[in-house]
């Protein structure tokens, strides 16, 4: 048995499910925290699970360099290693290594890199992807793709994707089921129609327990990615989680959830927290600004995470300009927490039968009100 995956509400086309997997039960729609080199970067794991973080994400390219993924698998895999007894989800590899593009080569049969680390080379291949997964004991492992650069020419898209297509049928035989894991394909074809449509159905005809759609938010905009996952949802089936890969500030989740999509991941909420920036039911801030220097309020009244039950904002922007290391801490536990909480009431929202129709941003100030003064 692989992993399942029940609709237990529909507004609109929004979604509100449940996915059953060897490590626990995902509640959707859902954000996973990214832990890229097994380690959400300035969280202790069992922090981030207090935020309502369910799944978390790692990788397989920085994880296969260093430490390895077969040292790794000697110390029981990622969820012992890294002491994240939940589910976790595992990217292929392939969105990393197609970025190096001044230190790989790509063929038919995979993609040969020198490690940014210490320029050693090494070969990626579907195969190769699926084993290094396998050995890292990913809850839900990814398919191996290219990651289809925008702006591309329908001709350019149409033998990316293709490509991708090949490896996702070589991906699927490497893959090892077990009982609670699963292996999802990954929809490309950039921002053409007839190519989203063609890829969702090449995938669907393989076999897949679940569907991500890769190849967005990279460059073309919130209403191009809005439009390309309108006309491509349609085309995966209802019964499969669908998984929007790398997005995105809370407007884009909004929106993706809107159009069918149960399942995100992006380093901002983390990445942002580490450079100042704090999502708030008020805004986003930059805790840098001389504004907050002497400013006795929490950083967000309406949440409970620690940096904004227990200090001011005049304490954490302090603790920034000091480069102080708890500062980054506590911002980034706050972001991780504002998704979170965003996540929840977009399953509330489902749940009662709110399509979750209007302006993104709106939706996500209706969802998440400032706390009353």
């Amino acid at each position: 048995m692989t992993l399942s995956f029940s609709l237990l509400a529909s507004a609109g086309h929004a979604r509100r499910g449940r996915i059953h997997t060897a490590h626990g039960t995902i509640e959707t729609p859902v954000f996973m925290p990214v832990g890229t080199a097994a380690t959400v970067k300035a969280m202790r794991p069992e922090d981030v699970a207090s935020t309502g973080a369910q799944i978390i994400l790692g990788n397989t390219y920085h994880l296969m360099l260093r430490p390895t993924a077969e040292l790794i698998a000697r110390h029981g895999g990622l969820h012992k290693f890294m002491n994240w007894p939940g589910p976790i989800l595992t990217d292929s590899g392939g969105f990393q290594v197609m970025s190096l593009t001044e230190l790989r080569k790509m063929t038919e049969e995979g993609v040969r890199f020198r490690s940014h680390i210490d320029g050693s080379y090494h070969m990626l291949t579907p195969e190769r992807s699926i084993e290094v997964q396998h050995l890292l004991d990913a809850t839900i492992t990814m398919a191996f793709d290219e990651c289809t650069p925008y702006p591309a020419t329908h001709e350019q898209a149409a033998d990316s994707m293709r490509l991708s297509m090949r490896w996702a049928k070589r991906s699927k035989d490497a893959f090892i089921g077990r009982d609670g894991y699963g292996l999802f394909g990954i929809v490309q074809g950039s921002i053409y129609p007839d190519l989203r449509r063609e890829s969702a159905l090449a995938l669907q005809e393989i076999g897949f327990p679940g569907y991500a759609i890769g190849g967005l938010a990279v460059g073309e905009g919130q209403a191009q990615m809005f439009e390309a996952l309108e006309f491509t949802t349609p085309h995966l089936p209802d019964n499969k989680p669908r998984y929007l890969m790398g997005v995105g500030r809370p407007s884009d989740i909004v929106g993706a959830v809107a159009r069918g999509i149960d399942m995100f991941d992006c380093v901002m909420p983390t990445r942002s927290g580490r450079t100042a920036q704090a999502f708030t039911r008020t805004g986003e801030l930059n805790l840098r600004n001389a504004q907050f220097t002497d400013d006795p309020a929490p950083l967000d009244a309406g949440c409970s995470c620690p940096a904004c039950s227990k200090y001011s904002r005049a304490y954490l922007r302090h603790l920034v300009k000091a480069e102080e290391i708890l500062g980054l801490m506590l911002l980034t536990w706050h972001n991780l927490q504002f998704y979170q909480d965003l996540m929840a009431a977009l399953r509330r929202a489902i749940e009662a039968g709110d399509s979750l129709s209007g302006d993104a941003d709106s939706v996500v100030r209706r969802l998440l009100p400032p706390a009353e003064a």
